[in-house]
């Protein structure tokens, strides 16, 4: 073999070996930790309106919170928990109740 085409055979040979060494995967992905759940605070216990309508604020505060419901929905909906929750207040456990349910209604709540 003469000398320049021993070269280009040596050049070629170790273009490919050097090649074989390039890798066309993806380098491997870290995984990402998912972020914790907010951590609610306990719900009010008891019975009567006056419970009912603040377990119903606190699962709808943080609904905002986590941005299950937009917040104009949470003013809106917030502004009738209030109305119920001064009837309840006033004594007119019936009438709160009643608010209560149409509110929760309204909304798609249970």
């Amino acid at each position: 073999m003469s000398a320049p085409l021993s070269r280009a055979v040596l050049i070629a040979a170790l273009g490919c070996s050097l090649a074989a060494c390039q890798s066309s995967a993806r380098p491997p992905v870290a995984p990402v930790a998912a972020p914790p759940a907010p951590a609610l605070a306990p719900l009010p216990a008891g019975s009567g309106c006056g419970p009912s309508v603040a377990r119903t604020q606190a699962i709808v505060a943080a609904d905002v919170r986590t941005g299950d419901l937009s917040e104009a929905v949470g003013k809106r909906f917030g502004a009738d928990l209030d109305k119920a929750a001064q009837v309840c207040a006033a004594g007119r456990e019936g009438e709160a109740t009643s608010l209560l349910a149409a509110a929760k209604a309204r909304y798609g709540y249970r």
